[in-house]
């Protein structure tokens, strides 16, 4: 990654722009989808960029800049809004103790300390949970909420109701607070014993009554044990498994019907607080105490640190015992205790300066490698999948790892029988990154040559890694995961035809292509009579299934799984042709006559062959060849269609199995013509052209972008083009461009025109 001191500043603004759009988008899939794609930690490296970015170029700091957002706005949440009287903030990383130690050295120096001074911290494991606020007036609560934004969250009053963690009246008077034997079960279990009431002077006599109005912030979460359960009975009755604890959390809580969140095992430790008439305490740590005397649980490892050494030993301690805690975390919290100093030292965009969260690396253990088991894809691809020895990893059992493909495998070496070090940063799926038997005398993996499914010669194409089974839809592993493919949310989307269900009736003889589905209609006894079905769920799925009868064409094209044929791709061909039948003609046509490879000197000799001084016409081609090449020529016109494209569909409609999958499907469904709608922009009826290396977006993207707004996207500058834009590296399309006088912009202006046009 290139050091921002070495990067111009359009460089810098363009890389800014992409952080935005990334960390944006995973925002909203962590937050408001609960459906993430990258792990903690990748996520952390993104805000760590942007924050270098932003230092080093301080008057390019964007209005979206993720360094002033919290959360995700919740604006598509079914569930009503509810603006935060006090916003809720988040905290700023640290990744190493010096980064620990620069926190506590800002705050000194922030309230013009001497370097003997005594800087009292709390500390407390900082757990992976959906932040949720508890307003209380006159200890009754009143109303709860999800964090959102920081500004405005959901209401989820009902749901939390039905945690038993959540009291909905708040205890005082002589209610002395006693930690659960789970809670002490905690602390025993990590060595490590949070201070009592007692000791702090809170407990053991008459509770104070809490103030008018007081909101209690914290963490709603489920425990490991009880996520493992939910996912067990969700895959068993064929619904959607969650990510992790977090996720399964907040996809509990962030429900309409409060009987589902009812259902569902959730816990809640208050960890702060917001809005209030009145504060009772001086400190931080007595403040949290109070709250545990009202009968609402705090992490039971809230501890206070009079140096920042006791800090970093309570960091240790806590990750020495993370794996044993029963939920999950991902750092420690620290937070200047007294609160007068709180108020001094305030806020900063969006975290306060009175707080840090120390994050854990990425955790790492050794096991064995027992087993490689290969997995077949939709494509035909060749996954190896690692069979381990089970072991405990950033608090998770692991017994699965992805190899990725064969070239991964000889990288690492890895056989049967290894001793490998797997890491999980965050919680996605575990990799192996190193092997440490690797000398040891043992007969190399040798990756199959044939697909274990149907036996069908497995090959790689010139210059990929991923061996392909060549079987296609005679391979049942693709029939199945097409089959999935094509009713995923991406293609088709028919809601009711999960995984489970495909596999079921594909194993019953009901599924063989994609028109069975269509056809299912007619099996509605034979699905009343499984286990499971009633009545209302199969006529909802029957309904589902007929609401697709005129489906669009791009996701009906994309739904087939015709390799190299993604959803833009799909979407560009559909554009051109209109129909599928327009579409399947040229593809047709353009495999019907393969052109001939090309002479080279010296090809077959043994050296160099004179040629003749006057070259012999070329041969007139016939009116086949004439048709394949015009065919030819029309699909690679397209932008963003090239030579691999048009074989995968020449290829697709040359098999016979393919074209009568093709038929029967269009016999039952009927897609209408396809058509765009454009916005106003001021380039509608423009061409423009995308060179240089795309920073905030890919190729597609800018394309969709383009033609969206009523534009052409071109792979080449001429006399023609009307707008080029230009990213880092540009090079022969934006001389040319400017040899033309044709107008150039960076991504920055370019986004700016979409924004524009709304």
């Amino acid at each position: 990654m290139t050091d921002p001191t070495n990067l111009s500043e359009a460089e810098a603004a363009n890389e800014l722009m992409r952080l935005a759009r990334q960390i944006a988008h995973h925002n909203r899939l962590y937050h408001a989808e609960d459906a993430p794609e990258i792990s903690d930690g990748e996520y952390d490296a993104l805000v760590r960029r942007n924050a270098e970015l932003e230092a080093a170029f301080p008057h390019l700091i964007r209005e979206d800049s993720p360094s002033r957002t919290v959360g995700h706005e919740v604006a598509a949440s079914p569930l009503s809004k509810v603006a935060h009287e006090v916003r809720m903030m988040s905290l700023d990383n640290a990744f190493s103790d010096e980064d620990v130690a620069d926190f506590v050295a800002r705050v000194r120096r922030f309230l013009a300390l001497p370097e003997d001074a005594e800087v009292a911290m709390t500390a407390e494991d900082k757990i992976d949970g959906l932040s949720c606020s508890l307003r209380y007036e006159h200890g009754k609560l009143v109303r709860a909420a999800t964090r959102g934004d920081g500004q405005v969250g959901e209401d989820v009053t009902a749901n939390v109701a039905t945690i038993a963690d959540i009291p909905q009246v708040l205890q005082w008077g002589h209610h002395p607070p006693t930690p659960s034997s789970e809670e002490e079960g905690e602390q025993f279990a990590l060595g490590l014993k949070a201070p009592s009431s007692s000791e702090e002077g809170v407990g053991g006599g008459v509770v104070p009554a809490p103030p008018a109005v007081f909101e209690i912030r914290g963490e709603v979460y489920m425990s490991k044990q009880d996520f493992t359960a939910l996912n067990a009975a969700q895959h068993a009755r064929g619904d959607k498994v969650f990510a992790n604890p977090r996720n399964a959390a907040a996809g509990s809580l962030r429900q309409k019907d409060a009987s589902v969140t009812a259902s569902r095992p959730l816990r809640f430790l208050a960890h702060g607080w917001g809005a209030a008439s009145a504060v009772p305490e001086t400190t931080q740590f007595a403040m949290m105490q109070r709250i545990a005397a009202w009968g609402v649980p705090v992490s039971p490892l809230l501890v206070r640190c009079t140096s920042l050494d006791e800090m970093l030993q309570h960091y240790r301690s806590i990750e020495h015992g993370r794996a044993d805690l029963p939920y999950d975390i991902d750092g420690v919290v620290y937070k200047v205790d007294r609160l007068d100093w709180q108020e001094r030292l305030g806020f900063v965009a969006k975290a306060p300066r009175w707080g840090m969260a120390h994050k854990f690396p990425a955790e790492r253990a050794e096991t064995t490698l027992e087993a490689i088991d290969i997995q077949v894809g939709r494509t035909g691809k060749l996954t190896p999948v690692g069979r381990l020895t089970p072991v405990t990893v950033g608090g998770v059992v692991v017994s699965n790892v992805t190899l990725h493909n064969r070239d991964e495998i000889a990288r690492l070496g890895v056989r049967v029988g290894d001793r490998v070090v797997v890491q999980r940063a965050g919680d996605v799926i575990p990799q192996v990154v190193e092997n440490l038997t690797r000398d040891e005398p043992r007969a190399a993996y040798l990756f199959p040559d044939h697909c274990p499914e149907c036996h069908s010669e497995a090959v790689a194409e010139e210059g990929e890694v991923d061996v392909r089974c060549t079987g296609g839809l005679i391979c049942p592993a693709q029939r199945t995961e097409r089959l999935k493919h094509f009713v995923s949310r991406a293609a088709l989307d028919i809601e009711g035809l999960g995984e489970k269900t495909i596999d079921e009736f594909f194993a019953l003889g009901w599924l063989e292509s994609p028109a069975d589905i269509f056809r299912l209609k007619a099996r509605r006894a034979e699905i009343l009579g499984r286990e499971g079905w009633k009545d209302k769920s199969v006529d909802n799925l029957l309904a589902a299934i007929e609401a697709k009868r005129a489906p669009d064409a791009a996701r009906l094209l994309f739904g087939l799984g015709i390799r190299h044929v993604g959803a833009v791709t799909a979407r560009d061909l559909m554009k051109r042709f209109v129909s599928l039948d327009a579409l399947k003609e040229v593809a047709v046509a353009a495999h019907s006559h393969t052109p001939p490879p090309l002479q080279r000197r010296g090809a077959g000799g043994g050296g160099d062959t004179e040629l003749p001084a006057v070259p012999p016409p070329p041969p007139t081609p016939s009116s086949e060849e004439e048709g394949a090449l015009a065919a030819r020529a029309e699909l690679s016109s397209i932008d963003g269609i090239g030579p691999a494209v048009i074989e995968a569909l020449g290829d697709f409609f040359h098999e016979p199995h393919n074209q009568a999958v093709w038929d029967d499907l269009l016999s039952e469904v009927s897609p209408p013509p396809y058509v765009v709608e454009t916005k106003d922009s001021e380039v509608a009826g423009k061409i423009v052209v995308f060179t240089g290396a795309l920073e905030t977006m890919s190729r597609d993207e800018a394309k969709a972008q383009a033609e969206r707004l009523g534009a052409r996207a071109a792979g080449s500058v001429s006399a023609k083009t009307d707008l080029v834009v230009a990213g880092p590296g540009a090079g022969s399309k934006l001389k040319k461009a400017q040899e033309l006088g044709i107008p150039v912009i960076d991504e920055a202006a370019w986004a700016e025109i979409v924004k524009a046009a709304g």
